[in-house]
């Protein structure tokens, strides 16, 4: 009999220290800066992110081949096929930032880009120098570019989607092509006011 209440107590003081055990057992304590900093994930600065996503599924079914070049151009607004710097769109910069963030893409994946920005001579100025410049007259012509690398930008209420495409220079086919939607707060964060096709539209936030 002794020995089934001494058994008896040893469970029990077993179980009453496993439970103390959990008890003390706690999560660990993060401060009101940290909670809000893993919470507030912003769009700016992603844009890599989503260029990288178009990239893969533009190159998915391209081969690199060293002995082929390509050049990337920027990409256009779809209604009017060129720049526009007075459209005061969140994304008016998009084109632009497309072009060259192809142009990594590509390198990092083996393709060959030619860079056709590039000055015959390094420009040096009172507080600079350069090597990339627009003035035809400092530029060389393109050099056996066998495939562009270009696209459209079709602006939305929240963003844009943009088509990219790889075309062959001589025969214009599309050897390649990629859809990818690209969101407004890229580059700023939501405007209360911003203008398409030259009117204004206040938003709410």
């Amino acid at each position: 009999m002794r020995t089934k209440q001494y058994f008896i107590g040893v469970l029990v003081t077993a179980l009453f220290a496993t439970v103390g055990g959990c008890a003390n057992t706690t999560e660990p304590e993060y401060t009101q800066q940290e909670v809000e900093s893993e919470l507030a994930v912003p769009a700016l600065g992603n844009i890599e992110y989503h260029t990288s996503l178009l990239a893969d599924e533009l190159f998915a079914r391209v081969r690199a081949d060293r002995d082929f070049r390509y050049a990337v151009v920027n990409f256009v607004p779809v209604d009017s096929l060129k720049f526009d710097d007075d459209h005061q769109h969140p994304l008016m910069l998009l084109g632009h930032q497309l072009s060259e963030g192809l142009v990594t893409e590509a390198s990092r994946r083996g393709f060959i880009t030619q860079d056709y920005k590039i000055t015959n001579d390094i420009l040096i100025t009172n507080i600079a120098e350069y090597a990339i410049s627009r003035d035809v007259s400092r530029l060389s012509p393109l050099q056996n570019v066998d495939f562009y690398i270009a696209g459209t930008i079709t602006t939305q209420q929240e963003g844009a989607i943009v088509n990219a495409r790889i075309v062959h220079v001589e025969s214009k086919d599309v050897v390649a092509s990629a859809t990818k939607f690209f969101p407004a707060q890229l580059f700023w964060q939501r405007e209360r006011v911003t203008t398409r096709g030259g009117l204004i539209y206040r938003t709410d936030t």
